[in-house]
Order: C-alpha cells, then structure tokens, then sequence
C-alpha cells in the first residue's frame, strides 16, 4: 500500500469521525431550525455513504417522527411531537447517545424520502446507518379500541432491520405526557437501562403541563422544518401564552429571533413577563452527537439558513390557528 492509499484512508476515516461527532455533540440545548450546515452536514454524509462503516454502538439511537394514521388532523403536530419528547427524554440518559432532530431531518429532506421527514420504516435502517445510529425508534398513532388515541412505537435494530420491540400505550389526547413517559420506561426496560435517581427525577418532569402549549410548540416545530419561520413564531408566542415557562417554545422563539430569520422587537425577558397578562385562547381546540448543538448563537448572530435574515423590527407574529 502506498503512501497515497495510506493517506486516503486516513482522511477518509478523520471525516467519518468528524461527521460523527457532529451528530452526537453533548449539550443540553438541541436548536430547532435546520442551517445550511445541517444541510451541508447531510450533503457530506451521503457523499461518503459507500465509505461508512458499521453503525454505532448498542445504545446510540435516532428517533423518527411518528406517523398520523388516526384520520384526525388536529393530531398531525403530535407527530413530531412524539420524537420532540422522546429525544427530550432519552437524551436525560447519560448512557445514551441519541441522534440530534435537526441532523436526522435534514438527512430526510437531503434524501426526499418523505414529507415533512416522515420516513417510511423501509427506509429507517438506511437512514439510521447514515447517522451512525444502532437502533431506530419510530412509529404510528393510531386510533385506539378503549380509548381516542393508541400510540403505537418500534424500536427497530440498524444492522439486521429486526424488529426488536413494539410498546404500544393509549389513552386520551389530555394524557399525551403520561404516554409518553409510558413508552420511555419500556424502550428503557428493554434496553435494560436502569435511570439514577437524578435522571429518574428528570424523566418525571413533563414538558409541559398544558396540552394547548404543546400542540402550539409541535406545529411550530414542523412550520419551521418547511422554513415558515414566521408561522413558527407565531405558534412558539402561542405555546407561551398557555404556558409562559415551557422552555422549548421560548428556546425555538429565541433561535428565530438570534438567527434573523424572524423580527426581534423587543427583548425576550420582555415578551415573557408581557404575555403572562395576555389573554389566554379559547379552551377549545378544534379539528418534538446528533443529540445536541453547543448552545445557540448570540443575540447579534446572523446566519444564512435558506431563508432571509435582518427582517424589519417591530413586528408581532399574529396567532396561527390549528386548521
């Protein structure tokens, strides 16, 4: 082997180390817009396809969007509102590593598998390799046979596509928190991971304790995926209005507004303090290392994301209703 051959496949092996690294970076702050680096990360990533090798270790996991098969379209934000929460939790486990959202969504848009990155489980343990990931966990809702909503999850192995197991809860839209956490003690069980006591304290914090905020924070998410961002906001102000201390809204309201790609009229402690006298919307609703990035930007940080940044100031985003 020449010394040319030999450098090649040195270079080759310092890039996939790279691109691994930078889809299992530690931080607890996972930002939620897609940049142009994420796109360019996946871009890279299916350049060296060929050349990858086996996937992660046993605990390294990318979680997908759950599909909605309900026939209910009110229900649509809960489908990337399933991967929020269970990356939000999962994540709590040190002895995790867990695929950071952005990543595995810009792979999936990089790829065209699916819209809005809801991957057909076919195409799971492809992606899956491409992320350096061991273990998938995807799944469907579904309409339940006691109750309104049947969650229905698959925790799929990368290198055979075998399916490993199929936990399935159910209950009404009101307990969405509590399925969920349903579901993580039994990826857990499974994975035969037993949580310390400060993770276990962790996991029993839910992400919030309002329905309407969490549906608002799902459908902001998904509106910045297809790069709404001002659709976004819209929905991370409302999320905030129903619950003025969810931390994801408030972390993703931040993103857009560090970013450039939304206005930023007036200071966020500001906007905090003033929505807490707001009034509140209706009661009714009608018919969420690749782990993570090393923190956001700084206020006056500016970066090219697919949209256009230095928007005027003095806006405020209009509430966006579900459909």
């Amino acid at each position: 082997m020449n010394e040319t051959t030999k450098m090649d496949i040195w270079l080759t092996i310092c890039l996939c180390c790279i691109l691994f690294l930078a889809v299992f970076a530690s931080s607890l702050w996972a930002g939620q817009v897609i940049t142009q680096e994420d796109r360019l990360w996946a871009r890279q990533v299916l350049a060296k396809e060929k050349g990858l090798g086996a996937p992660g270790a046993p605990n390294t996991l990318a979680i997908f969007p759950f599909q909605n098969k309900t026939g209910k379209p009110e229900l649509d934000p809960v489908q990337k509102g399933m991967a929020l929460m269970l990356i939000t939790d999962l994540s709590q486990i040190k002895s995790l590593q867990v695929v950071e959202r952005v990543k595995l969504q810009a792979l999936v848009d990089e790829m065209e598998l699916g819209k809005s990155g809801l991957v057909n489980m076919d195409e799971a343990p492809r992606v899956g390799k491409l992320l350096g990931a061991q273990r998938l966990i995807g799944g469907d809702l579904q309409n339940g046979q006691l109750h309104p909503l049947q969650i229905k999850a698959l925790l799929l192995d990368v290198p055979t596509a075998e399916v490993l197991k199929q936990p399935v809860t159910e209950g009404d839209l009101a307990r969405l928190f509590d399925l969920e956490k349903e579901l993580v003690s039994e990826i857990l069980g499974y994975l035969k991971i037993e949580p310390t006591p400060e993770e276990k304290k962790r996991l029993q914090k839910p992400l919030t304790t309002s329905i309407k905020a969490a549906l608002n924070l799902f459908a902001g998410i998904a509106a910045s995926d297809e790069g709404d961002y001002r659709k976004a906001a819209g929905f991370y102000q409302r999320a905030l209005r129903e619950d003025p201390s969810i931390a994801h809204a408030r972390e993703a309201l931040g993103e857009l507004q560090d970013l450039g790609l939304v206005p930023n009229s007036r200071s966020r402690d500001s906007f905090l303090h003033s929505i807490k006298d707001q009034t509140s919307l209706t009661d009714q609703l009608t018919p969420e290392d690749a782990i993570k990035r090393e923190g956001r930007p700084s206020g006056d940080t500016v970066r090219e994301i697919g949209g256009q940044a230095g928007h005027p100031a003095s806006v405020e985003f209009p509430p966006t209703e579900f459909p």
